[in-house]
């Protein structure tokens, strides 16, 4: 070992005590990335460490710290700066993401289903630089209903038949054939189905009797609109990206479970912005770490620098107890154990009568239900308690006092 390595791990050895692991393992990485490619001198390399040892001890939480209303706070604050915007994907009219304040009220509000839920699809390595089997991937997610390839729906009772025209280029475009389209309508079980002879895009359904009811006439149009061709359920829309060199299909909808296991596609980077349909098939771990990538990117876009710890600590408030829960009256705030936190949430006099039909106590551990009787919370100072020895203080024999 040279002089110049010696000293550097003389340095990294004396910061050490002071950092956690990953910090450490990350200042000397790029300590001695620096000094390689940069040439950045010992005496600076020390400066650095030390700085870095200082920076750490600054970016400590005190004990008693008040985390919960400084992350309140610091989210709350930033949020009221927030624009009321959507985000449009180029080139499909309909694709809109709910973006900005509605995305955060709907993510700290546990919603059950996002408002426009989006699911972000790679392939697998041999396909994903592959354009072709992109599209013909794409192709086979996306949900395709008679509608979807329909042009017109004409339901002619007096002859007892229903004819379905079907649009080619649609036919084309969402990769279906007129054989499909049959085999779609044949599982209704409605009535025989049959490509005209003069059209081969007109297919005729002939009704059966129990059909041929007037008042049945809006139920048929939407069993066949709705007929079943292809396609993952839920999967409304997908459009192709290009990311890097490869290819990912970003959709419409949500439908994690089974994207999963379709061939060709890469399950272990499939994405969706539903957070309760994370945790359903990935667990509540997943489900955390979606609600912090959710808030960040939604206040990052906005140009808002929050610290990730105070997003960790709500995402945390959220999934302690193994299910998603909101932050409000029917989740979190709701489910605390003192009476007068509980009352000081919306709905005080229910509550404070809840709590006393049912012989409810407050321990009074909060910081809420203690500033309402002018205590002092446990927060800061307030953490300490400081008794007296009286046995101590207490003069000894043979001393005045």
């Amino acid at each position: 070992m040279s002089d110049a390595e010696s000293k550097l791990e003389e340095i990294l050895s004396n910061v050490r005590p002071y950092l956690t692991p990953q910090l450490y393992d990350e200042l000397s990485e790029k300590l001695r990335d620096a000094i390689k490619k940069h040439k950045l001198t010992l005496e600076d390399a020390e400066k650095i460490a030390w700085e870095a040892v200082e920076r750490y001890r600054k970016a400590l939480v005190e004990p008693g710290e008040a985390v919960g209303t400084i992350t309140a706070q610091s989210l709350g604050e930033p949020s009221t700066q927030m624009t009321l915007r959507v985000f449009h994907y180029a080139g499909v009219r309909e694709y809109n993401i709910t973006l900005g304040l509605p995305r955060l009220i709907e993510i700290v509000d546990a919603r059950k289903r996002p408002e426009t839920p989006i699911t972000e699809i790679y392939l697998s390595e041999d396909i994903k630089r592959n354009p072709e089997k992109a599209v013909e991937l794409a192709r086979r997610i996306e949900l395709t209903l008679v509608e979807n390839v329909a042009r017109e729906i004409n339901i002619r009772l007096g002859m007892g038949i229903v004819e379905v025209e079907l649009d080619p280029e649609m036919l084309s475009n969402k990769g279906v054939t007129v054989e499909q389209v049959v085999e779609a309508l044949e599982k209704l079980e409605i009535g025989s189905v049959e490509i005209s002879g003069e059209n081969p895009y007109k297919v005729i359904i002939t009704l059966s009797d129990e059909y041929l009811d007037p008042s049945k006439t809006v139920k048929v149009r939407t069993m066949i609109s709705q007929a079943y061709i292809k396609g993952i359920k839920g999967i409304k829309k997908t459009i192709i990206q290009r990311r890097g060199d490869e290819y990912v299909i970003i959709a419409e909808g949500s439908n994690l479970e089974e994207v999963m296991r379709v061939p060709g596609v890469d399950w272990r980077r499939v994405y969706t912005n539903d957070v309760h349909e994370i945790e359903l098939v990935l667990g509540i771990e997943a489900a955390r770490s979606a609600i912090i990538k959710e808030i960040y990117n939604v206040l990052s876009d906005q140009g808002l620098d929050v610290d990730i710890r105070h997003i960790m600590l709500l995402a945390d408030m959220m999934t302690w107890t193994g299910h998603v829960r909101q932050i409000g009256r029917m989740g979190i705030a709701g489910e605390k154990p003192s009476v007068l936190a509980k009352a000081t949430f919306e709905t005080t006099i229910q509550k404070l009568v809840e709590g006393a039909v049912m012989g409810e106590e407050d321990p009074m551990v909060g910081v809420t239900e203690n500033i309402i009787l002018g205590q002092l919370p446990p927060v800061g100072t307030g953490v300490v308690k400081i008794f007296m020895n009286l046995l101590a203080t207490r003069p000894k024999e043979g001393e005045g006092g």
